[in-house]
């Protein structure tokens, strides 16, 4: 009898310490995934918003960079086109709009309001050029647009 239940705790601790290994190797995959950008490939030429704060600080999940190849909505909805789950961002908070080669961001009636360069705007355009600083919510995000640099 002894044997039959050492052989049972036997397999059941080989069985514990791959489900461990299984869970580290998961968290190493989960963290390289965030790190990069997947999705259609994107030429050179697109602008993006580049996250300025740290991502760890943060209780939800956010990219590192969200490429502008079309015009876009951000929110806190699974409506939009760019969602991010922080409690600071309205359903539908600001969209970014494209005019020829100018982006213009604006804001959707928002409660706690959209910032480009610490001013607060409202739901008329407003022109972003390379280097503006983007505050939706709890984030603040960099335009980048490499044609301009």
């Amino acid at each position: 009898m002894f044997e039959i239940l050492s052989t049972v705790f036997k397999y059941i601790f080989i069985i514990i310490i791959y489900y461990f290994v299984y869970a580290i190797i998961r968290l190493i995959y989960l963290d390289i995934s965030t790190t990069t950008h997947t999705g259609k490939k994107l030429s050179g030429k697109n602008p993006y918003l580049k996250l300025i704060n740290r991502r760890e600080t943060l209780n939800f999940r956010v990219d590192e960079s969200y490429f502008l190849d079309e015009e876009k909505t951000l929110g806190r909805s699974n409506k939009n086109e760019i969602c991010i789950k922080d409690p600071f961002l309205s359903g539908e908070h600001a969209a970014f709009l494209r005019n020829k080669d100018v982006w213009y961001v604006s804001d959707l009636g928002s409660k706690n309001g959209t910032y480009v360069n610490d001013e607060k705007i409202d739901a008329t355009p407003y022109e972003l050029t390379d280097g503006d600083t983007v505050h939706l919510g709890q984030l603040n995000f960099i335009f980048v647009d490499v044609r301009e640099v």
